[in-house]
């Protein structure tokens, strides 16, 4: 190693130790963007590299709440993509991941059609989304960018991976552009608050403010997963509302704990096979707040808004809408009770430092989406019981459902050993999923950044 490359890889490593992230993680990360930084410089583009970290995101609590205007808590991962990026000087955008030999390259073009079938598909309508939204900046078309990355977390595991990669290539684009400095950037996006709720917008096709909508990926989401990425605070949980969205407190995890994560190996991917059941839930969420605007003639956009129209507007909700199909009165009382009740109540709970009632809480929670929410698989739902049962402090499955993880809160010094239990466990019961099933551990980590 070069001295030169020595002294960025441990600078690297500083500034994200800076940041919150552990002094183990960072020197990982920082090892991954020096390599990756000599692969962009070798796309050609022969200007240095700019690096980036762009975590993950663990969704404590709040379950499917953030597109009908809930609230949540979450925080971000250690784990994440590490990106490193070259401008161009024609408007191609070309990327690369070399571990898993992807590539793919594509114009910054409104027309562009992304292939719908694999990866590209989130990166394409980035491109898509920012050519339409932020035409001819500056001296005419936007610029290109080389890209390389890699990352570090599971695949399809819940922790957020697709809006991990819209978040990296809008970063990307957006610096190498200063759309930052575009006036309809300016007019509607002023803090990472807003710009969470744009890449939100981005990803399930709406308009953000008069920053016109699109396509989308496909999914009816909100913008949690983006918010959590953008706007977490290391070894900190925030509790955030949305649509729009609003951070409401953050608030500290009990110090001497980490979090351990259960990948289950049953794949949440969102545009795959899970979309329609995914969807279901958001079109239950959207069905129940027009069923309440018909029947009181107000324009409240989601069900957050109705719920708090009024001291009373829950009462009144919950009679507008009970002689409806159990499905959808399942539905609002789950979005109701996490909303309302669950998140708030959790926050009092840590913040004084009572785990028992945290635990007891997060319980619920599990099972407001085992019974009424109905996004949970077998093996989420066996993950979050043992974990219970070898003795962590709470236990839940998050994310988009139908699959992916379960987190576990345990104390530092039992998480090896819950880690090794509840894995020993999986493999005896779920022999099959286990063999692609994932371990790991992980304080709240910061948001993403530029590292250098």
């Amino acid at each position: 190693m070069t001295a030169t490359k020595s002294a960025n890889q441990n600078n690297a490593a500083q500034t994200l130790i800076q940041a919150g992230m552990s002094k183990p993680q960072a020197q990982r990360k920082s090892k991954l963007l020096a390599e990756l930084t000599h692969t962009v410089s070798q796309m050609g583009g022969g200007r240095k590299p700019k690096t980036y970290f762009i975590p993950g995101r663990i969704e404590v609590l709040g379950k499917h709440v953030d597109y009908a205007g809930g609230r949540s808590l979450t925080c971000a991962t250690e784990q994440g993509f590490c990106m490193a990026v070259s401008p161009r000087d024609d408007w191609r955008v070309r990327i690369i991941e070399p571990k898993r030999q992807l590539e793919a390259s594509f114009p910054l073009d409104p027309q562009l059609e992304p292939w719908t079938k694999d990866w590209t598909n989130y990166p394409m309508n980035v491109c898509r989304r920012i050519a339409r939204n932020f035409p001819k900046y500056s001296n005419g078309r936007l610029h290109g960018v080389d890209i390389a990355f890699t990352s570090d977390l599971p695949q399809a595991a819940g922790l957020s991976s697709s809006s991990a990669m819209i978040v990296a290539i809008f970063l990307a684009i957006a610096d190498v552009n200063n759309l930052h400095q575009h006036p309809a950037y300016t007019a509607q996006i002023r803090s990472n608050l807003d710009l969470a709720g744009y890449l939100g917008a981005v990803e399930n096709g709406l308009s953000y403010g008069s920053l016109q909508g699109d396509r989308g990926v496909g999914t009816l989401g909100g913008s949690q997963d983006h918010t959590a990425i953008l706007c977490a605070q290391a070894n900190t949980l925030g509790r955030f509302s949305y649509r729009p969205v609003k951070l409401e407190s953050r608030i500290k995890p009990p110090p001497g704990h980490v979090f351990a994560i259960g990948n289950s190996g049953v794949h949440a991917q969102k545009a795959g096979n899970a979309k329609d059941q995914y969807n279901r839930a958001s079109s239950l969420a959207s069905e129940a707040a027009s069923l309440w605007r018909s029947k009181t003639d107000r324009a409240d956009p989601h069900l957050a808004a109705a719920a708090d129209s009024s001291p009373d507007a829950i009462r009144q909700l919950r009679e507008i809408i009970k002689t409806s199909p159990a499905l959808l009165r399942n539905r609002v009382e789950q979005f109701l009770d996490e909303t309302y009740q669950i998140v708030p109540k959790a926050c009092d709970a840590l913040a004084d430092a009572d785990l028992t009632t945290f635990g007891e809480l997060t319980d619920r929670s599990q099972h407001g989406a085992e019974t009424k929410l109905g996004n949970q698989v077998p093996q989420t739902v066996f993950l979050a019981k043992s974990a219970r049962e070898l003795g962590a402090i709470a236990a839940s499955a998050f994310g988009a459902g139908f699959g992916g993880s379960v987190w576990a809160l345990a104390s530092e010094d039992h998480a090896e050993k819950l880690i090794a239990d509840w894995s020993d466990a999986y493999q005896k019961v779920f022999p099959e999923q286990a063999k692609e099933a994932v371990f790991i551990t992980t304080h709240p980590g910061p948001p993403a950044m530029c590292v250098g």
